[in-house]
């Protein structure tokens, strides 16, 4: 593809490659080209308008902020002060492994391995469960 920009933006270039080609051809090419530049601009004044809606929307959300003596600065503080980390939930199911140690599973997301293994030897899920 950049062989063919490089022929159909240089002059000298673009009329060797053309040389061999009929007016009609020519028109043709002519009508094909004005078609995608009508659709450029066409696309770019479509983007330019939903831009404007976008910055118009945004100034009228300030100008509200500002009538209620809201500045940005403390819209964001406040955003970020509400995000909270879940607690962790507590386990609900354990099982020591060969080495002795403790594996222990909420009941959500992905079981360990361990536990598959066991209940396909035909153990009860009850088995493991953690006493209160």
């Amino acid at each position: 593809m950049s062989e063919f920009i490089r022929i159909i933006t240089h002059a000298r270039r673009f009329k060797s490659a053309v040389k061999d080609l009929g007016i009609e051809q020519l028109e043709e090419i002519k009508n094909k080209l004005d078609k995608i530049m009508e659709d450029r601009l066409e696309e770019e004044a479509e983007e330019e308008k939903k831009n404007a809606e976008r910055i118009a929307k945004i100034n009228k959300y300030k100008e509200m902020l500002e009538a209620d003596g809201i500045g940005l600065s403390e819209l964001q503080e406040a955003e970020a002060g509400n995000i909270r980390k879940r607690t962790p939930r507590k386990p609900k199911y354990e099982i020591w492994n060969e080495s002795g140690e403790r594996i222990t599973w909420t009941g959500q997301g992905r079981m360990p391995n361990i536990f598959k293994a066991r209940l396909e030897e035909g153990e009860s899920m009850d088995t493991f469960l953690i006493e209160d």
